[in-house]
Parts: structure tokens; C-alpha cells; sequence
């Protein structure tokens, strides 16, 4: 069976004429069980430990229409425009920010097309890149993991059509600089396509761009608001981007439920503020923490630590997870290097879990 997958990958990257890469996630803790014989807690993934706002449980209990399709609910959208500051008609859904990602690709990208991506950065990115057939200019960020524009810009082709930023960074958790990102989007003629899904967590963020035509920026419900179960993603964009955004979309991309449920978020902001401020300090702890035991540590405005292992990353997971700890292994990732290691911010339990961990891993180098 494994046998006749990789046929047939093969002979799809032959049609295609381009390599398929596959995303992969981290390791879960029902694998983590079976694979090592360990209970383990999960700093991969980037979650919010604390989970939704209760009110979505009451949304949950009250649904029972679960056999017919979904329509989207009205009332959703205000409450974004609401949040976000914007017109309600500039706003789309998506399953999750990866469906976004898919529809956008549907409206700008063909075979052979070209596609900029600053490195290290998400790597769904090149995955929906190759599935898309586009040829990938990968671009090198600065030591402090900031975008160069200028290497951005001079990347820059007659065959760009999507140009990648994310702001806060995954996995290197930096936020970019507003008059940075400005410059390139004023001075392209392609998309740019901003993936804020941390967005939350940072001190800034850069909303104001999406006034621009040519850029979309795109949130989600699965970070801070705790929904990522639910794949529910959305978008700012121009209205006349809307119309073909809406003609590419698969047919009810986003169920209801997850609408509701992202409802009821919106309208307890208090309980997500008061989720990320807990993080938030949390991540302070865990740098210091770091630092401390002489793990060299990024400074982050995500809800995560991109840190530098000091043995080589994929042994330094593997040492942690059969001591109960799952942590992502980011060596992988273009643009890492093979100590590369993120670690999600978890509760203080879940947080002081890990550093027990790594203090035993530390003493037994």
C-alpha cells in the first residue's frame, strides 16, 4: 500500500513537472502514546491551553440542525467588522487560514506562476505552492529574522503573483515593521498576501495595509480564540478581490457550527484578552527560564519561543517527548537550521512540565 502512495506521488509530480511537498504537522500526544509508551503534554502546536470562552459550549448544546449544509450567518461578519474596525463587505470565511490560503491561490496562481517566501516562515506555504504548480522564490530573512526588503523586492518578477508575509513570523515569532511590509506592497504590482494569525499576541499588527488593493490579510479563530478543532480562517481584502474570492471558494466552506461558535468568541473578548495576556507573560517566564539554563531564545510576539537546541534538534525532541514533552522540531523548516526547536507557551503547569524536562535532559548531556 505505502508502495503504491509513492508511485503514484511520482507520477503526479511527473504531470505536474514539480516536486509535491507535503505538510506535516507535529507529533500528538495519542501518538506520542503509542509510539513511545509516554502520557506527554503538547508544546507543538501552537494552542491556546485555556481553550475557547465557556459560552461556546452553550452554542454547542443548543445546534442540532447537523443535516443540512451551512448558509453564513450574517450576524458574524458584523461582529468582525466590529473587532477588526472594517467594512463588513471586505471580510471573507475560510476553512481555517490554510482555506484561505487554497482560495487565494485558486484566484492569482497558475502553473509556472511565481511565488515569493521570505525563509524560515510556515511551510504550508511551499505545500500549497507545489500543489499550485508555482515555481517558489525562496528569499532569506535578516539575522533578526525580519523581512529584507530590498532582496524581496529585487526577487520580484514579470511572473510574481503572491508575495508571503507573516506577521508575527511562524516559527521565529518577530513581527515585521509596518513601513517595511508598506514599502513592498507600494512598490508591487502583485498580491501580497499577510498571514496574521498570531496577530493577537503582538504589541502591533498590520491591519491598516489591508486599505491597499492589492493585499489581503488573513486572521483565524484557532489561536487565541481557541477554535482550531473548528477550521474556521477569514480575510481582509478589497471588495472587487471579495467577488473572485467568493467564485473560487469551495461550496460552504465553513460549517455552521464553527460559525456560531466563533460568534459567541467575538462576543466575549474579554475572556480571549485576559487568555493572551496569561500567555503572554507566560512567554516572558519561559524566555527568561531559557535563559537562564543557557538555551539560546528568540524574543517572541507570538504565543511561542523559537529557541536554538544545543544538541541537534530532531534528538533534542525526541529526548523531550519520552520524558513527557512535545516540542516541534523545526529543522525541517527552509531556512532553519538543524538545532531549530519551537516550544508553545502552555499553562504554568504545562510550562514548568517542560523546563523539569529539560533540566533532566541538560544533566544527562
Amino acid at each position: 500500500m505505502e508502495r503504491d502512495r509513492d508511485k503514484n506521488r511520482k507520477i503526479l509530480e511527473k504531470i505536474r513537472g514539480i516536486e509535491i511537498h507535503e505538510y506535516k504537522s507535529g507529533l500528538s500526544v495519542e501518538e506520542a502514546e503509542r509510539l513511545y509508551g509516554v502520557k506527554a503534554i503538547k508544546l507543538a502546536s501552537n494552542e491556546n491551553p485555556y481553550g475557547p470562552t465557556p459560552k461556546v459550549y452553550d452554542a454547542l448544546r443548543n445546534f442540532s440542525f447537523f443535516n443540512v449544509y451551512p448558509k453564513e450567518i450574517p450576524e458574524l461578519k458584523q461582529a468582525l467588522a466590529d473587532y477588526l474596525g472594517v467594512e463588513e463587505s471586505r471580510i471573507v470565511l475560510g476553512a481555517g487560514s490554510d482555506g484561505v490560503m487554497d482560495s487565494i491561490f485558486k484566484m492569482f496562481v497558475d502553473k509556472g506562476d511565481e511565488v515569493i517566501i521570505p525563509i524560515p516562515t510556515f511551510s504550508y506555504y511551499h505545500t500549497l505552492s507545489s500543489i499550485y504548480s508555482a515555481r517558489v522564490i525562496n528569499v532569506e530573512r535578516r539575522e533578526d529574522f525580519g523581512i529584507d526588503v530590498d532582496a524581496i523586492l529585487n526577487a520580484v518578477s514579470n511572473k510574481t503573483k503572491l508575495i508571503f508575509i507573516c506577521s508575527p513570523n511562524n516559527p521565529t515569532g518577530n513581527s515585521e515593521r509596518f513601513e517595511d511590509v508598506k514599502a513592498i506592497v507600494e512598490s508591487v504590482d502583485c498580491a501580497v498576501f499577510i498571514d496574521e494569525a498570531y496577530a493577537e499576541f503582538a504589541d502591533e499588527n498590520l491591519l491598516k495595509l489591508s486599505d491597499y488593493e492589492n493585499v489581503i490579510i488573513s486572521r483565524t479563530f484557532s489561536k487565541a480564540f481557541g477554535l482550531a478543532n473548528l477550521r474556521i480562517g477569514y480575510a481582509v481584502m478589497d471588495e472587487e478581490l471579495v467577488k473572485y474570492y467568493k467564485a473560487v471558494s469551495p461550496p460552504f466552506p465553513v460549517s455552521t457550527i464553527a460559525q456560531l461558535c466563533a460568534l459567541q468568541c467575538l462576543g466575549d473578548l474579554e475572556y480571549m484578552r485576559d487568555c493572551v495576556e496569561k500567555i503572554k507573560a507566560e512567554r516572558e517566564r519561559l524566555f527568561r527560564e531559557l535563559k537562564k539554563r543557557g538555551i539560546k531564545a528568540f524574543p517572541s510576539q507570538a504565543n511561542f519561543l523559537f529557541t536554538k537546541s544545543p544538541i541537534k534538534a530532531s534528538e533534542f525532541v525526541l529526548e523531550l517527548i519520552k520524558r513527557g514533552v512535545i516540542v516541534r522540531d523545526c529543522s525541517n523548516f527552509l531556512g532553519c537550521d538543524e538545532f531549530s526547536v519551537r516550544v508553545s507557551v502552555g499553562k504554568p503547569e504545562e510550562n514548568d512540565a517542560f523546563l523539569r524536562a529539560l533540566d533532566d535532559l541538560l544533566a544527562n548531556l
